[in-house]
């Protein structure tokens, strides 16, 4: 007697038709990216103004990541390097807080990270709600593996310096 054959998982994760025509939806995906876009604009021109904070500094961070998981993902490759720029900017805001305690973009920190915004919309203009939750959940992993490096890295420090 035969044994029957138990059926195979699909390479293609489960998902209600519903659900995937959401992930493809216009009309879905049109709040999401307002909010983060807003976000990300009213960031730039409160440090523009010199009006920034720490969780403005934040949130422009995590959406600068989330515009780099995205060009790994396909969506505008040929930009990274506007988003590596405009990295380096948020990388000079925050050295200069740390100097002088001013929130402050300079007229090339500026530019630089207008151009990563425009990039920034495109992306999210092209992308599915699936390849941005992929490109959030990227950014997460990272940024909790840089935080957990660098906790081991401190307590390393710590030991050593008990010796």
């Amino acid at each position: 007697m035969k044994k029957k054959s138990t059926n195979m998982k699909s390479a293609r994760p489960a998902m209600s038709p519903l659900l995937r025509a959401l992930t493809y939806s216009r009309e879905a995906r049109e709040p999401m990216i307002d909010a983060m876009l807003l976000q990300c604009y009213a960031a730039l021109d409160a440090f523009h103004r010199g009006h920034g904070s720490q969780p403005l500094f934040m949130t422009m961070c995590r959406h600068l990541l989330v515009a780099e998981e995205l060009c790994q993902l396909g969506h505008a490759p040929e930009f990274e390097d506007d988003i590596t720029l405009a990295h380096e900017a948020l990388v000079e805001l925050d050295a200069r807080h740390s100097a002088e305690g001013a929130w402050m973009l300079d007229a090339d920190e500026h530019s630089r990270l207008c151009t990563a915004l425009a990039v920034f919309a495109g992306q999210l203009e092209d992308a599915t709600l699936e390849h941005i939750a992929q490109a959030e959940a990227r950014m997460v992993t990272q940024s909790l593996v840089a935080a957990n490096m660098r906790s081991s890295l401190a307590r390393t420090q710590a030991v050593a310096s008990e010796r």
